[in-house]
């Protein structure tokens, strides 16, 4: 994972985005439906009998262009995601030798169609604009051919040809229920790879980003040059709407002991400077926070990076580093929490807390910062359950080495520490490479599917917030980006010409769903390949328990990786003896309405994680187990 950041300074038959048809690529699902008149169809993909999909007949206009065929959605605010129940473009343009029928079409994730039709298109460049309505939410992929002419629509840059991607976000309201925040930070979601596109950051639901006060970053040719009194703040915070985690980590050429630029591979030259350097951050960062985020407690800062791959020096001198650090910040900053050391791996984590415990590393860290990955290659062909079914490998998996996390910082440190996971994110498999055929759908649905999942698992299993990687695709690292960048075929770094992602969808729905939780723990009993995680509101709200199956068989790159599979499951909501209704959400974020009866849920649960909206806290508490030294908000 270092590469990339040394670039940095029931249910489930109906329900769009779970089960249902295969995963082909959307670039082969047009449906002529409709003749040549400019009919178009609709459907409904969702359990919800109110989501529809339509688009109103097309206008035709003059073009330009070169390509036969192209398509796009455009948006005012640049995602390329629209508002449920809003009216959104999607134009075709053609260039057709002589006249010619275009027909297009409209699929979810898994290749279902939600919308379809055909229009006669004349010769010669012309633009043909239909005016679209969903209040289905989720990915949606437009695709589209002339009837004589062929043509499919050309690749945008890191995404592949025969597509155009945009997003409907999930309308929640009335299904989910609004939480009030005692404190900010009771957010749970971060990223890293977007700061700044506050309408990006907003779709997919996220509450803080990365904020870069290292002193290579603040003093990167001379001693005494940052001025806390003198406003350094990206002007995007100033909002309020998106926390800052205050990044420490990073040495200049001329405090280093090197002679050069290094990433904390060992203490700088000076220990007290680098002290003094933290002070200064810890005043200017408890003004920020008392100016622009009054509802935020404290303010968090992770002082190293990834040390297992970059630190070479002596664990004392890893001590040494925190102990400056961790004086100078809470000299100044009276609300700091200090937290480290966010290697790669929750596991790499837990072993070098482990080993520093000792030597007394507890006293200069107020909590734990880990980076989520839990293999060397997180991928589609990699999910974080991938070793659960083998107890011989099972702390192996991203649950297991969470659990082990969470059990050393209760019995070494101290309990209730907070857990942020920094970074995680789920790429293409290795080997892969952007290209004209590649990603299939069937990949983009495996990455949405098992992303989720990742980021539900960390917080089930104790996380206080965990942090989504990465914005758009970028080069080297192939697939990481939630979102295609349009431009650059290999990616680029700060990307604005962007189209989503299924996984950008799945974000938004999951944080929709679990912003301003409290973690119950995983659900007591559930078999093997079943997973269900319970979590809370603050304030004692509703309950919201996310659940799926997953089976390493139906799981791979040679053979596919299944949106069908499906394992039925009852889940207890309420009490002996009660019936009643609840919400389920799919990975997409559409909501139904279930019954259950007994107080107990039938699901069919599948690879695509549900959420379930109940109401009997106590039933979903006495039937989960909260994460070791887990305090909450």
């Amino acid at each position: 994972m270092k590469s990339h950041l040394l670039l940095l300074s029931t249910l489930s038959l109906a329900l769009a985005g779970c089960g249902g048809g295969g995963g082909g690529s959307a670039a082969t699902q047009a449906n002529s439906a409709a003749g040549a008149n400019g009919n178009s169809s609709s459907s409904a993909l969702s359990a919800n009998p109110n989501a529809t999909f339509g688009c109103a007949a097309p206008a035709i206009s003059a073009g330009s262009g070169s390509a036969v065929i192209s398509a796009d959605t455009p948006s005012a605010d640049g995602t390329r995601i629209f508002a449920s129940g809003s009216t959104f473009q999607l134009a075709f343009t053609t260039n057709a030798p002589s006249a010619d029928t275009l027909n297009w079409s409209i699929t979810d994730t898994v290749g279902r169609v939600a919308a379809s039709g055909s229009t006669a298109v004349p010769s010669g460049s012309k633009t043909i604009t239909l005016n679209c309505t969903s209040t289905l939410a989720g990915y949606f992929a437009a695709s589209g051919t002339l009837a004589q002419n062929g043509g499919q629509l050309p690749q945008a840059g890191t995404r592949p040809v025969g597509i155009a991607t945009f997003g409907v976000m999930p309308n929640l309201s009335g299904v989910v229920p609004a939480v009030s925040y005692a404190h900010q930070e009771q957010h749970r979601f971060g990223m890293q790879g977007a700061n700044d596109n506050g309408s990006l950051l907003a779709a997919l639901g996220i509450g803080s980003t990365i904020d870069d006060r290292q002193l290579s970053t603040m003093e990167p040719n001379a001693a005494n040059t940052f001025n806390p009194s003198t406003s350094t703040l990206d002007p995007f915070y100033k909002s309020g709407n998106v926390m800052r985690l205050i990044r420490l980590d990073g040495i200049p050429a001329w405090a280093s002991n090197t002679g050069a630029f290094q990433d904390d591979t060992g203490v700088p030259k000076d220990l007290s400077y680098y002290q003094n350097y933290m002070s200064r951050v810890g005043t200017e960062s408890n003004a920020i926070r008392t100016t622009y985020f009054p509802q935020q407690s404290a303010n968090y800062y992770q002082v190293t990076w990834e040390p297992n791959q970059m630190w070479t020096d002596t664990d004392a001198n890893f001590i040494a580093l925190y102990q400056s650090v961790y004086q100078g910040i809470h000299s100044t900053d009276p609300h700091a929490v200090v937290m480290g050391p966010a290697d790669a791996f929750p596991s790499l984590t837990t072993t070098r807390l482990k080993r520093l415990a000792p030597l007394g590393f507890g006293k200069y860290i107020d909590g734990v910062a880990t980076h989520g990955y839990y293999d060397a290659g997180t991928s589609p062909s990699h999910p974080p359950e991938r070793y659960d079914s083998d107890p011989s490998t099972a702390s192996g998996s991203l649950r297991g080495q969470m659990r082990n996390l969470r059990a050393e910082m209760a019995t070494d440190y101290r309990s209730g520490m907070k857990l942020f996971s920094t970074e995680a994110g789920i790429s293409y498999d290795l080997g892969s490479s952007y290209g004209p055929n590649y990603p299939s759908a069937n990949v983009l649905y495996a990455q949405a599917a098992v992303a989720a999942r990742m980021h539900i698992i960390t917080l089930g299993e104790g996380a206080d917030q965990t942090y989504v990687f990465y914005g758009a695709d970028y080069p080297n690292e192939v697939g990481y980006g939630t979102f295609f960048d349009l431009n650059d075929a290999q990616g680029a770094f700060g990307a604005t010409n962007i189209s989503p992602k299924p996984v950008a969808m799945a974000i938004g729905a999951m944080t929709r769903a679990l912003d301003g939780t409290n973690t119950l723990g995983p659900v007591n009993g559930t078999p093997t390949g079943v997973y269900a995680y319970a979590f809370q509101q603050v304030g004692n709200g509703a309950v919201i328990t996310a659940l799926w199956a997953h089976s390493n068989n139906v799981w791979n790159a040679s053979a596919g990786f299944s949106s069908t599979y499906s394992v039925p499951y009852s889940l207890t909501v309420d009490a002996p003896g009660t019936s009643g209704t609840v919400q389920v959400i799919d990975m997409m974020g559409n909501a139904s309405s279930a019954n259950y009866s007994n107080g107990t849920l039938t699901l069919t649960l599948t690879e695509a994680p549900l959420y379930v909206v109940s109401n009997n806290a106590s039933v979903a508490k006495a039937n989960a187990t909260v994460p070791a030294g887990y305090a909450g908000s």
